[in-house]
């Protein structure tokens, strides 16, 4: 949950921002701390209802920095937000963020289903939902969620830090044992029923049919060689020694800029995947499957293919091979300047920034 007070009440252009952490302190906790951004930490334990005292330093929190505008995040921050606000000494403008597909609620956890449902009953009251994605709202509203107020503002990326990088790419094949004129196919995601961890294994033993020069980079929390489901895969499929399950890792960006083509083989779930434009911002092509906003995120700069379907996804990384190191680079220059010109990280939060202006003016 993010607070926000005017540094000065005639000039809504200028905000000093605070942070309520709903968890316990993190990594992530102390990287905006670095930033000069406070961070108050609730506490809470996943998947458990928060208790009394955990809810009084959410508003004892609130209270204290008396914020001219609240911004919830996902659906548990947002529920919070909704509280504090209604704790609050005075009450500010409250905006929510949605950045995940849901049309099936079987598939989350019971309690936060229960988030959902109670959402859904108070998303009149705040003043505006923000979706990271268009396929987000429409599920959303078809759902029950109030239309009125809702607005999209996409993810952005920093075109800095993801960049094409041929030391990457050198170094990391150098990491793994990998000769250069082998073709390296990346998938970044932790290990969940969403991002279809079995569609990609499978796709890769189609594609090493008829490919023996393809191997394939997996990097997520939970995706390394501990995870007996992973390994079973790898074993069965014949991918030993060319499926490389590197866990959960700080170099991403290094990791997918090594990529020569970048992949989504998730089932369900998605919005707006961080992960595609990451790789578009390194100049690596994508292939991905219909998810949420990933269509319209590499536009004609990447292949889609239908979920839950290994056949056609490794049929489209045989049309990106085919196209030889040359067309895929063009590829890969086409998805950076598309990322350039439409989800610019600056662009994005100067959309955040006339949001949060007209709110508060309201």
């Amino acid at each position: 949950m993010m607070l926000y007070k005017l540094l000065s009440g005639s000039d809504t252009s200028r905000f000093s921002p605070s942070v309520i952490s709903l968890g316990r302190r993190s990594t992530l906790d102390a990287r905006i701390e670095a930033l000069g951004v406070p961070v108050h930490n609730i506490g809470m334990m996943p998947a458990k209802p928060p208790t009394p005292a955990q809810l009084g330093r959410l508003v004892s929190a609130v209270r204290r920095f008396k914020p001219d505008l609240i911004h919830g995040w996902m659906y548990h921050g947002s529920l919070a937000a909704q509280l504090a606000r209604a704790a609050a000494a005075r009450r500010a403008p409250l905006v929510w963020s949605i950045h995940s597909c849901n049309d099936d609620l079987t598939r989350e956890k019971r309690v936060t289903a229960a988030v959902i449902r109670l959402c859904r009953r108070l998303s009149a009251l705040p003043s505006k939902i923000i979706y990271v994605s268009d396929a987000s709202r429409a599920q959303h509203e078809a759902m029950g969620f109030r239309a009125e107020n809702s607005h999209v503002i996409p993810n952005g990326f920093d075109m800095t830090h993801f960049a094409p990088s041929t030391q990457a790419r050198t170094s990391v094949r150098a990491e793994l044992g990998v000769s250069e004129d082998h073709l390296l196919i990346g998938l970044v995601g932790r290990f969940h029923p969403m991002k279809d961890h079995i569609n990609f294994l499978r796709a890769a033993s189609m594609l090493s049919e008829d490919y023996h020069a393809a191997h394939f980079l997996l990097v997520g929390r939970e995706v390394d060689a501990d995870n007996p489901v992973l390994r079973r895969l790898v074993s069965r499929w014949g991918l030993e020694g060319r499926a490389h399950l590197l866990g959960e890792r700080a170099d991403i960006s290094r990791l997918i800029a090594a990529s020569d083509i970048s992949s989504l083989s998730s089932s369900y779930g998605e919005s707006f995947p961080l992960v595609v434009g990451e790789a578009m911002a390194c100049g690596v092509p994508c292939v991905v499957t219909n998810v949420g906003d990933a269509a319209k995120l590499v536009g004609p700069t990447g292949l889609v293919v239908p979920p839950r379907n290994p056949g056609a996804l490794a049929e489209a990384w045989r049309a990106l091979i085919h196209l030889g190191s040359d067309g895929r680079a063009q590829l890969g220059e086409a998805a950076r300047e598309r990322i350039r010109e439409n989800f610019l990280l600056a662009h994005v939060v100067a959309q955040y920034e006339a949001l949060y202006r007209a709110v508060a003016r309201d």
